[in-house]
């Protein structure tokens, strides 16, 4: 698809989710184009060592990539356990009515076995279904969060979240720009990288630049970074769950009753606190981002909860990574009913 027949308000159109459906309730379908851009990934186009029956079942599946499948033919050991693990993933997803419900349901009943890169790529399609129609760039920014791995820098008194694959690209290549700095703290190599940070003079410029993922995201404190991150959270919410919330950007946790960590190192620092355990200054000062979250319908929430507060935690690990988890969203909130929700 050309630039020009893209509409001025497109983004993130690497998803694939103009390859998707949507239903009466804007949840995205899956179609058999949409499978073929997973067939198409590195991961799966046969080398041009691959033997005669994995490029038959490879074309097999381009003309029909729901048909029944079995590696077992297969002479490259390696390549046999890369289908087993898509077919077993397309299989789970195809039980259900949208990509959504597959999302929730995957994440619910375990995803051992399912690479990474697949479960990127739906969270992919899932957040840009959550956050069609935003006009703030920097919710669309904040939303990259959730399924491309950040570096975390602090340059001229921001707090800058960085899409790391572009970091590193872009140090390999050589390429000059203001936040080296940045990138020195954060473990990669020494030099310095052209990355942009989003502000109120270059915003414009972002739906055009949204699979690049070179806009560096301030979320220190009052930015609209900070702010947008709550924000494409009760998004990602109402879109998943139905959930009405307001999310809002704290420095220190206060009526604590509940808490959900949105990653593995939030979620341990969080849960030592909550236990009274001693916490080191520096894992404390892993935790970027802390916010309130409020339910607008408190009958769905549980009994004891009502009218509290939970409180999101983010933070990033000891190579200043920030690996967001949505999925803890999904299955840490205090709801009578998220599962029939989801």
């Amino acid at each position: 698809m050309s630039g020009a027949s893209l509409m001025p308000s497109e983004f993130w159109v690497a998803s694939g989710h103009l390859l998707c459906d949507r239903d009466e309730s804007g949840r995205v379908v899956p179609t058999p184009d949409l499978w073929r851009a997973f067939l198409a990934r590195p991961e799966l186009l046969p080398p041009e060592e691959a033997c005669e029956a994995e490029r038959a079942l490879h074309a097999r599946l381009m003309e029909n990539p729901l048909a029944p499948a079995d590696p077992a033919a297969l002479a490259d050991p390696a390549a046999r356990e890369n289908w087993r693990h898509f077919l077993a993933f397309r299989d789970r997803v195809a039980r259900h009515p949208t990509l959504e419900a597959a999302y929730a349901a995957l994440f619910r009943e375990g995803v051992s076995g399912i690479p990474p890169i697949f479960l990127q790529m739906l969270t992919h399609l899932v957040m840009r279904a959550a956050l069609d129609g935003e006009g703030d760039p920097f919710v669309l920014r904040a939303g990259e969060v959730f399924f491309r791995t950040q570096r975390v820098g602090i340059h001229q008194g921001s707090l800058l979240l960085a899409d790391e694959e572009t970091i590193e690209a872009r140090a390999e290549d050589g390429g000059l720009g203001a936040l080296g700095q940045l990138l020195v703290e954060a473990g990669a190599p020494p030099r310095e990288v052209e990355l942009d940070v989003l502000n109120e003079g270059n915003a414009h410029l972002y739906r055009g630049r949204s699979d690049a993922h070179d806009f560096a995201l301030d979320i220190v404190k009052d930015s609209p970074g900070q702010i947008a991150l709550g924000t494409a959270i009760a998004r990602f919410l109402k879109h998943m769950l139905g959930e009405e919330v307001t999310v809002t950007p704290v420095e220190t946790i206060q009526n604590w009753h509940w808490h959900v960590g949105l990653d593995a190192e939030a979620t341990a620092i969080a849960n030592d606190l909550w236990r009274g355990k001693k916490v080191a200054q520096e894992r404390l000062a892993r935790l970027i981002w802390l916010a309130r979250l409020d339910f607008a319908d408190p009958s769905r929430v549980l009994p004891r909860m009502r009218g509290l507060p939970v409180h999101l935690a983010l933070a990033m690990d000891g190579a200043r990574r920030v690996r967001m988890k949505p999925q803890n969203l999904l299955a840490g909130l205090p709801l009578l009913a998220a599962e029939e929700a989801a």
